[in-house]
């Protein structure tokens, strides 16, 4: 079963290809969403997958890329939006 995922992702996580590292992951994964950059300095995710996948997507928001230091991942269920793939959204975009 799918499940929808908000995750908001804290510590020195902008400026360090977290949000293209995220894309790579979850295509890997097979994960739709979207990843963007918050201005409060955080990283702002939604994932859809199953359980199991989500819970490695998870595992992987933990650690980031290699120059990441993240400090604490939050996550929430949401309502299903059925994305078709994975983006990373730009900060100019309006959703």
């Amino acid at each position: 079963m799918i499940k929808h995922l908000d995750i908001t992702v804290k510590g020195k996580v902008q400026g360090v290809f977290y949000r293209a590292s995220t894309k790579a992951v979850a295509d890997q994964l097979g994960v739709r969403g979207f990843v963007k950059n918050a201005d409060n300095g955080d990283v702002l995710i939604a994932a859809e997958a199953d359980k199991a996948t989500l819970e490695m997507f998870l595992d992987w928001c933990n650690e980031g890329p290699q120059d990441a230091q993240v400090t604490s991942v939050e996550s929430n269920e949401g309502e299903l939006k059925n994305y078709r793939n994975f983006e990373v959204v730009k900060k100019n975009h309006l959703w």
